[in-house]
């Protein structure tokens, strides 16, 4: 059912992972779909593989370039934001404070950024995505700068909710999910600790990107949900890892 016929969507870190899955859910409800990333080679690749997604090379980190692509940007309905890493797991008293801000930089700020930008070119009614993390809710000792970091987004949504109305503002919050995001893990230790923690999950296994792309069409779709942090996780905040 092409619920999104003819509204715009842009998705910024849309080349991969958890990204690129939404940009076909979108798509699949019949949205116009423009990508964003600022890897040119993976933008190709899914435009290849995909000629139906329009792309842009913008690095959603620099806030000047992501004010000039929307300032040449036309009116759109829906954007979701993928942008950002994370710092590996880590005891407390390691943590080193560059590497905090630069993990708040990376995400934090560029997602506000790209945010406030995209907001001035959004139709009424239509939606913003964030794309935050288990870990702001699952308390997790070796992951403060990912809560903090996550926490901050989530605590944003219901303010920028009643700040940009009638524009709807949520965020998804995935949990373990088997993306790119794991990939300077050695593929067998990644193996081992997806299935751990899938033994641990009440859903039984880790998640796919198309798992947190169904929830992103939602609530693209969802016309009367807004302020609202939808959790993929698997049931990880009532497991014991």
């Amino acid at each position: 059912m092409n619920t999104l016929h003819q509204q715009k969507a842009i998705i910024f870190g849309g080349s991969s992972g958890i990204g690129l899955a939404s940009a076909h859910a979108l798509r699949a409800a019949g949205a116009e779909v423009t990508i964003v990333g600022r890897n040119p080679d993976k933008l190709a690749a899914a435009a290849q593989e995909t000629p139906e997604f329009a792309t842009a090379a913008v690095d959603g980190t620099d806030p000047e370039a992501v004010k000039r692509f929307f300032g040449q940007s036309d009116e759109f309905d829906h954007l979701v934001m993928t942008i950002g890493g994370g710092t590996p797991p880590m005891p407390f008293h390691e943590i080193n404070l560059s590497g905090f801000r630069k993990a708040f930089d990376d995400k934090f700020w560029a997602q506000f950024a790209t945010a406030q930008a995209g907001s001035r070119k959004l139709r009424a009614g239509g939606s913003i995505t964030f794309i935050t993390g288990a870990a702001a809710r699952r308390a997790i000792p070796t992951m403060v700068p990912y809560a903090a970091v996550n926490g901050a987004l989530d605590a944003m949504v219901g303010p920028m909710a009643l700040a940009l109305a009638p524009i709807r503002v949520n965020a998804v919050s995935p949990g373990v999910i088997d993306t790119p995001f794991w990939g300077n893990m050695p593929a067998d230790a990644r193996a081992g600790y997806f299935a751990t923690v899938a033994k641990k999950l009440p859903a039984g296994r880790v998640g796919q990107p198309d798992d947190v792309a169904r929830a992103v069409r939602y609530l693209a779709e969802s016309g009367f949900v807004t302020g609202t942090v939808l959790d993929v996780e698997g049931g990880i905040r009532h497991a014991t890892l």
